[in-house]
């Protein structure tokens, strides 16, 4: 059974991912990481070269790749994973359990924009430029589609990556 993180960009996912992989002595998988290697680009690069549809049918792929396996790990899902109604079905379609790390809009923002790397790797989502307007909004949109396939939600407001590792072990 795969542990599946999702929730916004920034909201800890891959960092959170791999602690709790460490934690649960099981192997860990960042489905953009997958992406990113497979495709030899950046999300950016992806973004720019092919648009968001291209970028979101690979993403589609390695989410059937990643969660059609039974086996024990760990799973970062990418902010956007649960916009496509066959990713939403695969996440559902296994024992998997699937949590929700929320987190506010100005705590997203201020992770974000703390990560020298955000702007090199990952490109605006919005004509909106990546700011607190973009992501509440994208939040909005997003977040009913984040609990229609939760099992379990966590708020990562205020807690360190370590108290995440520990409130989500306590869920499994």
């Amino acid at each position: 059974m795969a542990s599946v993180l999702i929730g916004y960009r920034g909201s800890g996912k891959t960092t959170i991912g791999r602690k709790l992989a460490d934690r649960l002595w099981q192997p860990f998988i960042d489905v953009d990481e997958q992406i990113v290697a497979k495709a030899r680009k950046t999300i950016r690069e992806i973004f720019d070269q092919g648009g968001e549809a291209l970028f979101r049918d690979l993403e589609q792929e390695a989410v059937k790749e990643t969660l059609s396996s039974n086996e024990d790990r760990v799973v970062s899902l990418g902010g956007g994973a649960v916009l496509r109604e066959a990713n939403r079905a695969i996440i559902t379609s296994g024992a998997h359990k699937v949590i929700y790390l929320r987190c506010e809009p100005r705590t997203l923002y201020q992770r974000i924009h703390s990560d020298p790397n955000t702007a090199v790797n990952r490109p605006n989502l919005t004509h909106l430029g990546g700011g607190i307007d973009e992501i509440t909004r994208l939040l909005a949109e997003r977040e009913p589609l984040y609990r229609s396939v939760m099992t379990s939600e966590l708020d990562v407001t205020h807690l360190s990556p370590e108290d995440a590792v520990v409130y989500i072990a306590r869920m499994l």
